[in-house]
């Protein structure tokens, strides 16, 4: 997958960013606090649930947290395009070190840390 996969939904979004002269809001610790905001609101659907719970949404409630992910989705790429990151090269290459820092052999079945791999922790 390349830059091409996103382009035309980050034009999109720019596009409605500059019709509304929204732009001179849209820096990038603005886009970031808006996206932290909206990553809370898709928190709250899922606190005070059990982990059965918050995999077993009902209709309305994972509609709207569809619909938060879509809010962060859209913060993100409108981030990167401020920064010009390329999300999917970027996302690639920090898959390439998680699995150099969580060898499947040392990590498999646990949630520990890579600082507590590293050090051998147990």
């Amino acid at each position: 997958m390349n830059k091409q996969a996103l382009e035309p939904l980050r034009e999109r979004l720019a596009a409605f960013a500059a019709n509304r002269d929204w732009d001179q809001f849209h820096s990038p610790k603005n886009l970031s606090m808006a996206l932290i905001a909206e990553a809370a609101e898709l928190v709250e659907h899922f606190q005070w649930r059990s982990e059965q719970q918050s995999a077993e949404l009902d209709t309305t409630t994972h509609d709207a947290v569809a619909l938060e992910l879509a809010d962060i989705f859209i913060y993100l790429i409108r981030i990167a395009d401020k920064l010009d990151v390329n999300l999917i090269e970027t996302a690639e290459r920090k898959i390439a070190i998680n699995e150099s820092r969580y060898p499947v052999d040392k990590v498999k079945g646990s949630a520990r840390r890579a600082s507590e791999y590293e050090t051998g922790q147990d």
